[in-house]
């Protein structure tokens, strides 16, 4: 299957859609198929002064989105040091607060490390290991699963610098980056800060303030609360505008990339571009745990990093955040970023922008696009 120009354009009309009829400020979109670029646009503005073009090197915090290429640079660091995802993480980390989880769990969001209750900053990394190595964790082991928006990126980090006495971002950079020749960083040089965009906050909407998420968000002492408020700091979207945090190599939420980084990753994760090993491969595409999420208190679906869309008792998908295929995976990040590969049609897409909405899942800018990619 190839993409018709029919299909190709109606999904860059989605694209450019998006300015007129949901206050996109700035914008790229890349999509990819069989290991080559289909669609590499960009338009709009990288500030609201409407001084500076959005181009296609434009670089922007992709929250989240991090998340797949972080941990797809672990998955390496355990097969080259002969550790499967079904190996314990005491192995490797004497102090993990649970002596059973295997790594396939702490990647799946299932041990229950989403929130910490020491006071640390974000910015100190051997604080928020103290704290993680003594925390409770929030529920059973094997109980359940639940979304580690912040600390997830910790509990990778530091399974790395056991391994490699180095963090994820300067790995990324020599075992992904580089050898697929993609902008995208996990710890931004000072050389490239001219490149990158403003973020903008999104606006509370009524069906926002209605959902369970939201609810337990806005309210003292909840876990959800808590999740998204430990470590402490870079919790405004101003924050995130500062060379501390493009810097602060954080793997959960720091990453800064182009549309086309993303897409050319996620190309390699569904093997239209030789990089990875099978078992590496294997491990990316394989789901371990799907249900309600304690976090988001939506269904959520992951593999070793990787989100896939949730299915029903019946095994039809609840939502198409990935297309149509059941096997398809990527990751979004807060406010609007997103980038997925489908091994079923070949096809990885990414979007990243700068005019935030009050998401944590995709929203209808990307979303409008892979419907009229795929014909939904």
């Amino acid at each position: 299957m190839y993409l018709s120009d029919q299909v190709i354009e109606n999904a860059i009309a989605k694209f450019y859609q998006n300015f007129a009829n949901h206050d996109e400020l700035g914008a790229s979109l890349a999509i990819w198929q069989h290991g080559e670029p289909v669609v590499e646009i960009a338009s709009g503005w990288k500030d609201k002064s409407r001084e500076q073009a959005w181009q296609q090197d434009t670089l922007v915090p992709v929250y989240s989105a991090t998340k797949g290429p972080a941990s797809a640079t672990l998955l390496i660091a355990l097969h080259k040091h002969g550790y499967t995802p079904l190996d314990k993480v005491t192995t490797v980390w004497p102090k993990f607060p649970h002596p059973d989880a295997t790594f396939a769990q702490l990647l799946s969001h299932q041990c229950g490390l989403a929130a910490i209750d020491k006071y640390v900053s974000i910015f100190d990394y051997n604080a928020v290991i103290d704290a993680i190595e003594t925390q409770q964790p929030n529920w059973p082991l094997g109980s359940a699963h639940g979304y580690h928006p912040r600390t997830f990126g910790f509990l990778l980090d530091e399974v790395c610098r056991k391994l490699e006495d180095r963090r994820i971002g300067e790995c990324f950079a020599e075992w992904i980056a580089k050898p697929l020749g993609i902008e995208m960083w996990i710890g931004l040089p000072e050389s490239e800060f001219h490149r990158m965009a403003t973020l903008y906050p999104g606006k509370m909407k009524k069906c926002d303030l209605e959902s369970s998420f939201y609810k337990d968000f806005n309210k003292k002492g909840t876990l959800v609360r808590r999740t998204f408020n430990s470590p402490r700091g870079l919790n405004s979207v101003q924050e995130m505008n500062k060379p501390e945090a493009w810097q602060s190599a954080l793997p959960a939420m720091a990453g800064v990339a182009t549309a086309s980084a993303l897409a050319k990753f996620y190309q390699a994760s569904i093997a239209e571009i030789e990089l990875f090993n099978e078992d590496v491969l294997k491990w990316m595409a394989t789901p371990l745990i799907m249900g309600d999420d304690l976090i988001l208190k939506t269904p959520t679906h992951f593999s070793c990093g990787f989100q896939f869309d949730p299915l029903d008792s019946f095994g039809q998908k609840l939502r198409n955040n990935y297309g149509p295929s059941e096997r398809a995976f990527g990751h979004p990040g807060a406010g609007g970023s997103h980038a997925f590969g489908d091994p079923d049609s070949g096809i990885s897409l990414a979007y990243t922008m700068n005019q935030m909405e009050l998401a944590v899942l995709p929203n209808q800018k990307s979303l409008g696009i892979i419907e009229a990619l795929y014909g939904m």
